[in-house]
């Protein structure tokens, strides 16, 4: 993405061109969209606000083969929002929040948009999806149905999800970002995808010597920098394949399972020791202690600071 398309860009989780990331994009009148709008040759989540609208139509290019999955946060009336797809005006209504477009980039898609707008813009490399049609048994994918203003619920839910997270400091880590692909592809690809067949995929999980060699990869990785494919080929598997036998074997995905090991270990170094909460979510893979309380809270029920004060006064007492 063009960092020049506004100052208020905010980027997080990007280490490497193939690291997937996540990007809001708050303009503030001055700033515009550049007419060539590039998006990166990996899976990124872009969030784009405007309160004035574009001056003129854009056109949205990727590096590699992938599809544009769009979805609007807010209303736009018909007379304000136009698409094209290799140069042909498609026909539109009444924009309302949490309808979706799935695009292909060959396609050279422009859009143009006369008022304020909230977008939510997935940029989703073909390569994954061919990986996962492999796994799942289906034949060669070349082509995906075109799809403007689609009632989808699956992706709006997921949008809905992620919504919290864009932009604030506890961002996503890239392991959940790459599972968190893994989903939205599998849906695109069983939805949008022209499939040549179908075929039940094995619902076996991992062997226990992956077991044991993907906890101990998650466990000397807690901060979560790690890639899945990084796990999944210590494994032997495509990433789909190891993704969802991970979760057959376990019973959650492998960003929950970190995440699980992740309290455990901050309990353990709250009981143990009179380490701040702030060194504890460090010391634990958290990026600060507002994502560790909020994990916390999440998974437990009650904040860290309430769940160290009863065990210090339980403890005490015994």
């Amino acid at each position: 993405m063009d960092k020049k398309a506004s100052p208020k860009a905010v980027k997080t989780a990007q280490t490497s061109p193939e690291v997937p990331f996540t990007t809001f994009i708050q303009l503030d009148g001055k700033c515009s969209v550049p007419s060539q709008f590039r998006t990166p040759g990996t899976f990124t989540i872009t969030r784009l606000q405007s309160p004035a609208g574009l001056p003129d139509r854009i056109t949205k290019s990727s590096p590699v083969p992938a599809l544009l999955v769009s979805i609007s946060l807010k209303s736009l009336p018909s007379s304000s929002y136009q698409v094209w797809t290799s140069d042909k005006l498609i026909p539109t209504s009444i924009v309302h929040p949490f309808l979706s477009n799935v695009i292909d980039f060959d396609s050279q898609p422009r859009c143009w948009a006369g008022r304020a707008f909230d977008y939510v813009h997935y940029s989703v490399p073909r390569n994954g999806l061919d990986d996962i049609a492999e796994d799942l048994g289906f034949g060669r994918v070349s082509n995906y149905r075109l799809a403007v203003l689609e009632d989808d619920l699956v992706v709006a839910q997921i949008t809905r999800s992620i919504l919290p997270f864009l932009g604030r400091r506890d961002h996503f880590s890239v392991l959940a970002l790459d599972q968190f692909s893994l989903i939205l592809g599998a849906h695109l690809l069983q939805k949008y995808g022209v499939l040549q067949k179908t075929a039940r995929p094995s619902n076996g999980g991992l062997a226990p010597w992956q077991k044991r060699r993907a906890s101990e990869i998650l466990h000397e990785n807690m901060h979560g920098r790690i890639r899945l494919s990084d796990v999944a080929r210590e494994c032997g598997l495509s990433v789909s394949h190891f993704a969802r036998s991970f979760k057959t074997s376990f019973g959650i995905s492998t960003h929950q399972w970190l995440n699980q090991h992740r309290i455990e270990h901050t309990k353990q170094l709250m009981s143990q020791t009179t380490k701040s909460l702030i060194d504890i979510a460090v010391q634990s893979g958290f990026n600060d202690q507002a994502a560790f309380t909020h994990t916390f809270h999440q998974l437990v029920v009650v904040s860290p600071g309430r769940w160290r004060r009863h065990y210090t006064t339980r403890h005490s007492r015994g």
